[in-house]
């Protein structure tokens, strides 16, 4: 597939209230594409549609739907199909994060991660994608996973099960879309300072103890800002990349995985070992 030219395409950007969801509907009203844009939070998204129109963007329409409704983003579809016609791009950013260890996770951790951000890609990809085939205009769909999607970080298991999954979900779509000309990107951010990071949950641990607010403040060291991911994911959707990394240690790390596993397995076991420690000081200080 060639590159795409995203002008005047319509594309569906989900998580759009904030975050990245928020900086790339920016990013790509700025290069001209036509926006359907939803969240959960209808404030956030009048005032990300306000700014991008300000940017000279066109919002084509904006709607909260709640994505692990899947008759709500079914209705949605056929609103869109209705007022708007097929669409060209699919972004799936909306998601939330919640870390702990397996034996303080509870299976409402684990069925509302999988709910969010695993079944609310697929209900979007399976209520969007039918009208886009049947147009044979081709397209793109952009899943956004993360980090937590390649690599075993330490409290992430439930995070990940939900990460990996819609990396699965991709890699089959990636070969199936082929033949109705729409590619597929997986885009893997690592550390962004979003609303996301504030409002994090890690189950059976005090974040504001000491130690834990040192592993924050280490973490938004490397963060990089919203509108940085944004500018990648435009970018890899143009070129139509698979792989999408929002910053170089992450790709560096998917490289050092694949080709020197024993650096990779000393580095997660040396993050486990410090996160163990910083949740072992935060218990003592309660």
């Amino acid at each position: 597939m060639g590159k795409l030219d995203i002008r005047t395409k319509r594309c569906l950007v989900t998580g759009a209230a904030g975050g990245i969801g928020a900086a790339t509907a920016v990013a790509l009203g700025r290069e001209g594409a036509h926006l359907v844009l939803t969240d959960l939070h209808s404030a956030g998204l009048e005032r990300t549609a306000e700014e991008v129109r300000a940017a000279g963007g066109r919002v084509l329409m904006v709607r909260a739907v709640d994505l692990t409704d899947a008759d709500a983003v079914r209705a949605l579809a056929a609103e869109v199909g209705s007022e708007v016609g097929a669409l060209d791009v699919l972004l799936n950013i909306a998601g939330i994060s919640i870390w702990g260890t397996i034996d303080r996770l509870q299976e409402e951790h684990w069925r509302r991660l999988i709910d969010v951000n695993l079944m609310g890609p697929v209900h979007v990809m399976s209520s969007f994608l039918p009208a886009m085939i049947e147009a044979r205009r081709g397209g793109h769909v952009v899943n956004v996973s993360s980090a937590a999607g390649i690599f075993g970080l330490p409290w992430h298991a439930a995070y990940s099960a939900s990460k990996f999954g819609l990396r699965g979900v991709s890699e089959v779509l990636r070969f199936d879309l082929r033949r109705h000309g729409i590619g597929v990107s997986l885009v893997c951010p690592g550390a962004v300072a979003t609303p996301l990071v504030e409002g994090l949950e890690v189950v059976g641990v005090d974040r504001s103890a000491p130690s834990m607010q040192a592993v924050e403040r280490r973490f938004l060291r490397h963060a990089i800002r919203p509108d940085e991911a944004a500018a990648a994911i435009v970018k890899g959707l143009e070129r139509r990349r698979y792989w999408v990394y929002t910053s170089r240690d992450i790709r560096l790390g998917h490289y050092a995985q694949r080709w020197f596993p024993w650096g990779y397995e000393a580095v997660m076991r040396l993050l486990n070992r410090s996160l163990t420690r910083a949740k072992a000081k935060a218990g003592a200080g309660r």
